[in-house]
């Protein structure tokens, strides 16, 4: 049957009439050709905007286990934080909350989850962190510089899964300790837009993730990793990989995914800033460092950044360079903070409102009860790592041995590492020994802890968690001047957070505060084995292998000869402790300041 124009008007007036029980606004609707919704047949107005959820960490490095509370790795302004058993409960606790409130909720991170681990997890692999991480319901990650700790291959590993054939144990680490359960890899996924494979386009990770939740919103989340990344890891790690300017990269990105419908863009950044104020980890006062530049070269498209790598907790609010307010955030390190942005996306646009777009950062107390599937993956692996942890393999005179520099920059436990490399039998080659050793301040991850003065090889661990292998090779007394000078110049320089100053052994010398850079050590001041440095004699020194290729701003090592792999820095401490047992902390009056 055909409708004529008079039966249509006969029939949307019946429907009308029908409707008005359903309020005024179903009928100015329906009256005006509009299309009904439930917003309208409630009378209750159409919300304008959606709000999610977004839950971040960074620079867990597989810190499983919650840390001492008087130790700074285990409190937040002197309140116990940290452990991954408390860190899922409030993970889940909060996504609750936002769900009660018809919310939708992701959980992100902004890199080094892995690596620099404590023994609990890196006797594994990290393979425990990964996989509490999943079940905590992380869902997107970028690569931080530490993820290549082992290398990208094992980095990769990582995320798809698989075992490796490590001799069940071999070097104190042991990949699917248990043969029942294989290593299923990452549930969330790795990005890493600004990492490509040599001389191609190709990414080692995706570079972006768009999420469409169920409303149809669509976030956008573009993974990068700290440019300077080859500069601080092991030249392996990387070897093969280029690494691209941050904000160039995410800023090519953005076109493309405003094409693919995203108009929410967060960028997880690896590489972070520093408050003037440490304490005030919700606030933002005095921000310096690195993410300040990034953020005003970065699009204004991009609506916040997550960021990480400095171990430091703030939230930001920093103008973009349209001049517009954007989140700028960091949740600390060690899993100690959650950071909680409430993200406020206009439904018209499909962009974030900025202006209701809001942050906090939540200290992960543990005064809530443990996760249970977190609290029996650590006592697994516990039980797995004991027999290696608890071995006592030495005793110190005091309760513990610091890393803190005095006014020169050397450390108490800096002139115990270096001591134990210059002493390693292993990097004897040829008959040659080392006459001094240098150790970089930056792989030095804590104090030295004991039980009533026993030391474990658990705690040895702690302090040294990288497992480099010691080299021995041979520089010239010019070559060595080079050297310490770097530890004030390039990337150390003045504009650094501070000066990189290598812990040693075998070598004394006096650095002056006021003097420019490239001109920092007194002349004359030099020693080796207790005599004058002579620029045209050939000394054999001993190092790690990240500083043998340059690692921490140190190419001058690059430029030696001569180098012969030793054995791991790890078992050289943890020796040296067992043949000076019991240890008596030393002066530090290696390294002196004057003019």
């Amino acid at each position: 049957m055909a409708f004529t124009g008079r039966d249509r008007t006969w029939l949307r007036g019946r429907r009308v009439a029908a409707l008005v029980a359903a309020g005024t606004a179903a009928v100015l609707a329906v009256a005006t050709g509009g299309t009904v919704t439930q917003a309208a047949t409630t009378g209750k107005p159409e919300p304008t905007h959606t709000q999610i959820q977004l839950l971040a960490i960074n620079d867990f490095h597989g810190n499983l286990a919650p840390n001492s509370p008087t130790s700074s790795t285990g409190n937040v302004n002197g309140t116990p934080a940290g452990g991954a058993e408390f860190l899922a409960t409030h993970l889940k606790q909060m996504r609750a909350a936002a769900a009660a409130k018809g919310e939708q909720s992701v959980t992100v991170a902004a890199g080094d989850l892995i690596g620099a681990s404590p023994l609990l997890s890196a006797a594994f692999h990290d393979e425990p962190t990964v996989e509490a991480l999943s079940g905590m319901g992380l869902e997107i990650a970028s690569v931080g510089n530490h993820e290549f700790d082992e290398g990208w291959h094992e980095l990769l590993r990582m995320q798809t899964g698989g075992c490796l054939p490590d001799g069940d144990g071999q070097n104190n680490q042991n990949s699917c300790p248990d043969p029942e359960k294989p290593f299923m890899g990452a549930k969330f996924k790795y990005l890493s837009a600004n990492v490509f494979f040599e001389n191609t386009q190709k990414t080692l990770f995706a570079p972006y993730k768009i999420k469409t939740f169920k409303d149809g919103r669509k976030v956008a989340f573009i993974g990068m990793t700290l440019e300077d990344t080859p500069n601080i890891v092991t030249k392996a790690g990387v070897e093969g990989l280029t690494f691209t300017d941050e904000i160039e990269t995410a800023n090519k990105l953005v076109p493309i995914l405003k094409k693919k419908g995203a108009e929410s863009i967060v960028v997880l950044l690896h590489e972070g800033g520093f408050p003037a104020d440490p304490r005030a980890y919700n606030s933002c006062p005095g921000i310096s460092g690195p993410i300040v530049d990034i953020n005003a070269g970065l699009d204004p498209e991009i609506d916040a950044i997550i960021s990480g790598h400095t171990h430091q907790g703030y939230n930001c609010t920093l103008q973009d360079k349209a001049g517009a307010p954007r989140l700028v955030t960091s949740a600390s390190s060690f899993g100690k903070l959650v950071t909680e942005v409430r993200l406020s996306i206009d439904n018209k646009t499909g962009d974030v409102d900025r202006a209701h777009t809001v942050a906090n950062n939540q200290i992960i107390t543990q005064d809530v009860p443990k996760d249970p599937r977190t609290s029996a993956l650590i006592s697994k692996y516990q039980t797995l790592v004991a027999p290696i942890a608890n071995k006592v393999i030495g005793h110190i005179t005091t309760p513990s041995i610091s890393r803190t520099q005095d006014e020169s920059l050397e450390s108490p436990l800096g002139n115990l590492i270096a001591d134990a490399q210059l002493a390693d039998a292993s990097v004897v080659t040829d008959g040659k020994t080392p006459v001094a050793a240098f150790m970089n301040p930056g792989g030095i991850r804590a104090d030295l802890a004991s039980n009533a003065g026993a030391v474990t090889f658990g705690q040895a661990f702690t302090v040294q968690p990288f497992n480099n292998f010691l080299v021995s090779m041979d520089m010239t007394g010019a070559q060595i001047k080079t050297l310490l000078e770097q530890q004030f110049s390039g990337v150390n320089g003045p504009e650094a957070p501070r000066f990189k100053v290598l812990q040693v052994a075998g070598i004394t010398y006096t650095w002056n505060p006021a003097a420019s850079a490239g001109s920092k050590v007194v002349p004359g001041s030099i020693e080796i084995a207790g005599q004058p440095l002579v620029d045209t004699t050939t000394y054999r020194i001993v190092t790690n292998n990240f500083l043998s290729d340059g690692g921490d701003g140190f190419p001058a090592f690059t430029t030696a000869t001569n180098k012969f792999f030793g054995g791991l820095d790890i078992d050289a401490f943890a020796d040296y402790l067992t043949a000076n047992d019991p240890y008596t902390p030393v002066p530090t009056d290696r390294i002196s300041t004057g003019s």
